[in-house]
């Protein structure tokens, strides 16, 4: 086998932020109570670039860079383990990923047994098999980012949320190509020259791919796409689970959803055996049915065509490379210069082959000793937040005695999983970045699809040890908290314990809490969608939710787009009531004990000042809209600034009455 050099690969670095604040991204001469973010990171946001090969830069950002150059290094040394070990396969898949020489000499080759095959559909069965085949798990609702595929549905395995002791499949709207229905809808100039530009990127595509008279088929796969924008539901619906949670009988999708051949699209998905589905969006289904029916057969096999070279483009030639970004970062996200190959080898790796690159990566940066201070962290967290409930003088004793009882049974992964995925079934073939591509894409949705019938493992993980990140599953009642973001700056044993507290502790109580924001809270201890509060808390909860949008409603980060408090209210409840819980566990954790003054400030301010600084950040427009409209996350400064409902804050800063952030008692929301 010819050797391969892995040229242009980083050196191993470490992170190279400050062990205590950063006193110099400060802006003294904002007052704290006007705007809490810009005093903590006004003269950073000032001295740092956005890097040219991203669309945002922060904490958080700068993180990701240092564990991809460990994780390149990681994958560069597999190259040397046991052939057919998991170890070797991440080294040859990364390896045929940077092989570029190879893959441009490719061209357009690999992808044409996928256009042959599509070409070759020649009436309505035909088509449904074809969409059944690209029917995959790529989809999640319960974790506030907008849940969108490019394929016809999405595919979501997950703990049923009516019968928490077996998994369902869940159905979701699939089929555009831009980030949301309002790209393809919206009358403004801006939204009407996006699409310009989508309409001439997918003339690209085609043509790229050898396919002749590509501005007519544009124009007929935009108008589709624009059609199926029409039937898709809006983030709001698509975030309501109690909206999303409808069981549908298979012989049922005929009948009730009309124009697809449902008996040939589940066959071909695999799952002509599944004797129920829950359809998280039902009007949208039925949409796309109907469209399977009625619209062209040859304006369908375009658009398969277009979708087919999209998904591809990373494993093509550099023609289609930078065709895609030049839509999709360039356009989308307003980033001026495509990321280096490493980079997104390091990316394409991980979603390949993600716990088996975080076996290594754990053994490597995430010490017994780190994970053994981040559990004692949650131990504080959880029981803080246990005398948060307990202290709680609007909830009911009943209703305090079952959020009581799903705090205790809930299940905190911290670094890595108790159990990892096996590879075993995975086959990586060196210099076959393309079919390596589509086999791990394949072996992840049939293993998705195995546990439908088996018994459901709480303990299973979501996100990779090398994700820098952290989750809260709804229905699982359970957390993740990642060995990459438990570091500097978030996480780091050189600098004093309350600054930990005011970072990693607000996100551990933040992720806590999800389990009781606007929709963790209509889960009980078990996982199961069910109502276990009193009418009149559920009311008084509501109703604090109802004030805490109306807070972020008032957030413009533009002058023609307001940040959504209701899209992003399960994010702000948690953010509100973890910082609360971290507060109380930073104080805890001192034993009764005063803390030091360090740096100039008191333990409070340290505290709180750790919290904003972790959430340091700044985006381009593009990118930002783009969040605003579909993601359920607000945007930085205004998560950093929710420091305004903390008792705690005004006393340590002086904060007065009339200063910008500044809220009287009553108007603080309160929720935990």
């Amino acid at each position: 086998m010819r050797r391969l050099v892995l040229a242009a690969l980083p050196a191993l670095v470490a992170f190279a932020g400050p062990q205590g604040l950063d006193l110099k991204g400060m802006d003294r001469a904002v007052a704290p109570g006007d705007d809490f973010f810009a005093y903590a990171n006004g003269s950073w946001l000032r001295a740092t670039p956005i890097p040219p090969d991203r669309s945002a830069v922060g904490a958080g950002s700068q993180l990701v860079e240092v564990t991809a150059a460990r994780t390149a290094a990681i994958l560069k040394a597999a190259l040397g383990a046991r052939p057919g070990s998991e170890a070797r396969k991440t080294g040859d898949y990364f390896a045929s990923f940077m092989d570029e020489a190879a893959i441009e000499a490719l061209g357009a080759k690999p992808l044409q047994p996928v256009l042959a095959r599509i070409r070759a559909v020649g009436d309505r069965r035909a088509l449904a098999e074809a969409l059944g085949r690209t029917l995959r798990a790529d989809v999640d609702v319960l974790n506030n980012t907008s849940p969108a595929t490019p394929n016809f549905l999405g595919l979501w395995v997950a703990q049923d949320l009516d019968d928490p002791s077996r998994y369902s499949p869940f159905l979701l709207q699939g089929g555009l190509g831009m980030p949301d229905r309002e790209y393809y809808l919206s009358d403004s100039e801006a939204m009407k020259g996006i699409r310009a530009k989508y309409l001439a990127h997918i003339g690209t595509m085609l043509r790229l791919a050898g396919v002749e008279d590509a501005a007519a088929r544009a124009g007929r796969i935009l108008d589709l796409e624009g059609r199926i924008a029409k039937v898709h539901a809006g983030n709001l619906d698509t975030f309501d689970v109690q909206k999303g949670n409808n069981h549908w009988n298979r012989e049922a999708f005929p009948a009730r959803a009309p124009g697809l051949d449902w008996e040939a699209f589940f066959g071909a998905a695999g799952l002509g055996g599944q004797k129920t589905f829950v359809v998280w969006q039902p009007s949208a289904l039925i949409g796309l049915a109907a469209l399977a029916g009625a619209e062209s057969l040859e304006t369908w096999k375009d658009w398969m065509v277009f979708h087919a070279v999209e998904k591809a483009a990373p494993t093509l030639s550099r023609a289609f490379v930078e065709a895609s970004f030049a839509f999709h970062g360039g356009v989308l996200q307003g980033t001026p210069q495509l990321r280096a190959r490493w980079k997104r080898g390091v990316d394409a790796t991980n979603a390949a082959l993600g716990d088996a690159v975080g076996k290594l990566y754990v053994k490597r940066h995430f010490p017994a000793a780190e994970k053994a201070r981040a559990q004692a962290m949650v131990r504080n967290l959880i029981k803080a937040f246990a005398a948060r409930i307990d202290a709680l003088e609007w909830m009911a004793p009943e209703t305090k005695a079952k959020a009581k009882a799903k705090l205790a049974v809930l299940k905190v992964g911290v670094g890595y999983p108790d159990r990892w995925i096996s590879y075993g079934g995975l086959r990586v073939v060196p210099g076959d970045a393309f079919g390596n591509a589509e086999r791990a894409e394949l072996f992840d949705y049939r293993r998705n699809v195995a546990k439908l019938g088996g018994p459901v493992d709480r303990g299973e993980w979501v996100m990779t040890p090398q994700t820098v990140n952290a989750v809260n599953l709804p229905a699982m009642n359970a957390l993740n908290f990642p060995a990459a973001i438990l570091q500097p700056p978030f996480f780091d044993p050189r600098r004093a314990a309350v600054l930990d507290y005011g970072a990693a502790g607000a996100t551990m109580g933040h992720e806590i809490s999800h389990s009781f924001d606007d929709t963790g809270a209509l889960f009980d201890a078990q996982g199961r969608l069910s109502n276990w509060w009193t009418p009149n808390d559920f009311a008084h909860f509501k109703a604090s939710g109802a004030r805490l949008a109306r807070q972020f409603d008032a957030y413009r980060p533009f002058p023609d787009l307001a940040v959504n408090g209701a899209l992003t209210l399960s994010e702000n409840i948690a953010d509100v009531a973890g910082l609360a819980a971290s507060y109380d566990a930073y104080h805890l954790s001192l034993g009764g004990r005063p803390d030091a003054v360090r740096q100039g400030f008191t333990g409070d301010q340290q505290f709180f000042l750790s919290y904003a600084q972790s959430w340091r950040g700044k985006a381009r427009e593009p990118a930002r809209r783009q969040q605003i409209l579909t993601d359920g996350h607000a945007p930085e400064e205004y998560r950093a600034d929710s420091v305004r409902n903390q008792d705690a804050w005004y006393p340590a800063f002086g904060v007065k009455p009339g200063q910008k952030l500044a809220l009287e008692p009553r108007d603080r929301v309160r929720i935990w």
